[in-house]
C-alpha cells in the first residue's frame, strides 16, 4: 500500500474510534490499516471492533481533517513514517500487552510543527503539575523547563494553566525544545488564554494530539493523553499536585511504564503539594529540587542503551535489550521471571541479557533481584 493510501485510513480510524481503542488497534494489527479503514466502513468487523466504531463509521473526512490540519502548519504522523517515535512507544505496547490501563499505542498522531517527533524525544523529561498552582510552583516550573532546554533536553507537558504553561514558556524563553500534547486537536486553542503559547511552540516544537482536527476537549481525554506524555518523556517531574490533581494521573502512568518519575518537594502547610509530598512518602518518586538532580535521575536512556547493545557479547535484537532495561526496578530489585513478564521477552534471554547489561553499567544487581543501575558513570549529562 501507498503511503498516502496508509496515511487516508489512519486519518479515517482515528476519527471513527475514541482512543484508546484497543479492539481498533488490535484488528489494524492483523489486517493492515487500509483492509481495516474499509471493513470498518462497511461494518463487517468483529463485534468488539464494532462497538468502538459504529457510532461514527459514517463520519468519514479523512481528506478534510488532512486539508484542515496544513492551514495550520499540522500533518498525520502514522506509524509507517521514519518519524514515528517507536522507542518511546515501546513502553505503551509493552503495557497493554500486560493489561495495563495506561497502554496501547495510538493509532496515529495529528502534530503541528516542523520539528521531527523521533527526534525531539531522543532526550526529553515532562514537567507536569497543577492548573490551580502556587507562585512558588509557577517559579520552579519555569526555572526547570528553562535550564532543561538549556541543557538541550525537550520538555513535554500538556499546555494547561499553572505548571504546564510554565514549563512551556521556560523553555521558550532559553530557545529552547517543548512538546504539548493536547486533549484536542492542534486547530483548536484551548485553553483559550494560551492561544498565544499555543501559536508559538510549533515554531520551537510540537503541538502532539491523538484527536482529528475541530476536536474538542473533555475530562476522560485529558486522563486518555496523560499516557502519551508520560511515554514521549524519559522521566516525569511533578512540581505541584493536589490530593485530586490530574497531574497524579500522569505520575501513575509515568510509574506504570517504567519511566522515572520525580517530584519537588513544597511546603508543607501548601494543599498545592499535598499530591507530590504523597509520592515521595510513598517512595514513588525520586525527589529533585534542581536540574542537575532532573538530569542525574533520568540519565540519557537512549543513548545509553544504544551504547549497551555495542557491548553485548551475544548480539541480541536491540529491542529486547531495551525491554530487558524497561523492566528493570527503578528502586528496589525485581526478579528475573518477573522481569520476564514484564518485559515479554523468555525467562533464557533475560538471565543471558542481564549480566550484559551490568557489564555495560546500565544494570545491577541487588538483595531483591535486578535494578537499574546508579552508576555515575553512565547518568548524568555526559
Amino acid at each position: 500500500m501507498s503511503t498516502d493510501e496508509i496515511r487516508l485510513a489512519r486519518a479515517y480510524l482515528s476519527r471513527v474510534a475514541e482512543p484508546p481503542a484497543v479492539a481498533l488497534a488490535g484488528f489494524i494489527a492483523e489486517v493492515g490499516p487500509v483492509r481495516a479503514a474499509e471493513l470498518v466502513r462497511s461494518g463487517e468487523v468483529p463485534v468488539a471492533v464494532d462497538s468502538e466504531t459504529s457510532a461514527r463509521r459514517a463520519v468519514d473526512q479523512a481528506e478534510r481533517d488532512l486539508e484542515v490540519a496544513a492551514k495550520v502548519g499540522g500533518r498525520l504522523l502514522v506509524p509507517e513514517d521514519d518519524e514515528w517515535p517507536r522507542w518511546p512507544f515501546n513502553a505503551l505496547t509493552i503495557a497493554a500487552a500486560n493489561g495495563l490501563r495506561c497502554g496501547l499505542e495510538p493509532l496515529a498522531l495529528w502534530v503541528r510543527g516542523e520539528f521531527s517527533l523521533a527526534s525531539l524525544t531522543e532526550r526529553a523529561v515532562a514537567v507536569v503539575g497543577s492548573r490551580a498552582s502556587s507562585g512558588y510552583g509557577q517559579h520552579v516550573a519555569g526555572e526547570f523547563g528553562y535550564g532543561l532546554a538549556e541543557a538541550g533536553v525537550t520538555v513535554v507537558s500538556g499546555a494547561a494553566y499553572g505548571i504546564d504553561g510554565a514549563a512551556h514558556r521556560g523553555a521558550l524563553t532559553a530557545g529552547g525544545l517543548t512538546i504539548a500534547v493536547l486533549a484536542c486537536g492542534v486547530d483548536v486553542a484551548y485553553p483559550a488564554g494560551h492561544r498565544a503559547l499555543l501559536e508559538r511552540i510549533p515554531s520551537q516544537g510540537l503541538l502532539v494530539s491523538e484527536y482529528p482536527p475541530t476536536h474538542t476537549p473533555a475530562r476522560h481525554r485529558f486522563l486518555t493523553r496523560n499516557r502519551l506524555i508520560a511515554a514521549l518523556a524519559e522521566g516525569t517531574v511533578v512540581v505541584e499536585a493536589g490530593q485530586r490533581s490530574g497531574a497524579k494521573n500522569t505520575a501513575a502512568s509515568t510509574a506504570a511504564l517504567g519511566r522515572v518519575l520525580m517530584a519537588v518537594p513544597g511546603p508543607i502547610t501548601s494543599s498545592s503539594s499535598s499530591g507530590c509530598h504523597e509520592l515521595l512518602r510513598s517512595g514513588s518518586a525520586l525527589p529533585v529540587t534542581s536540574v542537575a538532580e532532573i538530569i542525574e535521575s533520568t540519565g540519557r536512556l537512549g543513548v545509553d542503551l544504544v551504547e549497551a547493545n555495542r557491548k553485548l557479547d551475544t548480539g541480541p535484537p536491540q529491542g529486547d535489550a531495551m525491554r530487558v532495561f524497561e523492566a528493570l526496578g527503578l528502586m528496589s530489585g525485581h526478579s528475573p521471571d518477573m522481569i520476564s513478564v514484564e518485559s515479554g521477552v523468555e525467562l533464557p534471554r533475560v538471565r543471558a541479557l542481564l549480566p550484559q547489561l551490568e557489564l555495560a553499567g546500565l544494570a545491577e544487581r541487588v538483595e531483591t533481584g535486578w535494578k537499574r543501575s546508579q552508576n555515575e558513570s553512565w547518568r548524568g549529562d555526559t
